[in-house]
């Protein structure tokens, strides 16, 4: 017997792999008008709402000129006010008794002028603020300004607390129920509160000061 051979048959599968892209949209035609309208639409403009460094940096800045100005009012009513006290004491109920006059006293003296000197500083710097509010710089620089108003401030400050420590122990020498007693009681209890308020200033003076050097 013969024995044929009949031919192997090799199965082979094939496998077709199709790639798709999806778009957007559907079409390959709207996804091009997109990629093109995208590419023609210019900058996006910022919003009014927006976060701006600038502007929060002015903003502070002018809050605390504001603060300063209205610390400074604040120094110059209380700096008149004591030495207004000592060159006109009030008056009291007896209007035939004699009373002193602060000139007697070296320590009242003092006072007076150190309350007259704080007012005529304060005075020129709130003179200088509301002028640097509608004309910029006009009077002097801003660095020549930081660096003055941080040294005066100082000066004037230990000024005020020497002065009033100099006439506490003044008040108790002067005769009881004179318009005197009354007048150097109030014009160091303001002298007190001008010292206070005076350092707060030049805490502030400080800060811009050190703030110019760090910018």
């Amino acid at each position: 017997m013969e024995q044929v051979e009949e031919p192997v048959k090799h199965e082979r599968e094939y496998v077709l792999a199709i790639g798709c892209r999806i778009t957007p949209s559907g079409s390959p035609v709207a996804f091009n008008s997109q990629t093109l309208q995208q590419q023609q639409l210019p900058f996006p403009t910022p919003s009014p709402f927006s976060f701006s460094v600038a502007s929060t940096r002015w903003s502070s800045i002018s809050s605390i000129h504001h603060l300063n100005l209205l610390l400074r009012f604040s120094v110059l009513i209380f700096s008149f006010i004591s030495a207004l006290t000592l060159a006109a004491p009030p008056s009291t109920k007896k209007k035939h008794q004699p009373s002193p006059s602060f000139t007697e006293y070296p320590e009242l003296i003092y006072c007076f002028i150190v309350a007259s000197a704080a007012f005529l500083y304060t005075a020129s710097q709130l003179f200088k603020g509301i002028c640097d509010i509608a004309h910029r710089g006009i009077l002097i620089s801003e660095m020549a300004s930081d660096y003055l108003s941080f040294v005066l401030d100082q000066l004037v400050g230990y000024l005020l607390v020497s002065s009033a420590s100099a006439a506490m122990p003044i008040v108790g020498q002067v005769e009881r129920g004179t318009p005197l007693r009354k007048g150097a009681i109030v014009s160091t209890s303001m002298a007190f509160a001008t010292f206070l308020v005076m350092a707060i200033c030049a805490v502030l003076s400080g800060y811009k000061l050190c703030k110019r050097i760090g910018w």
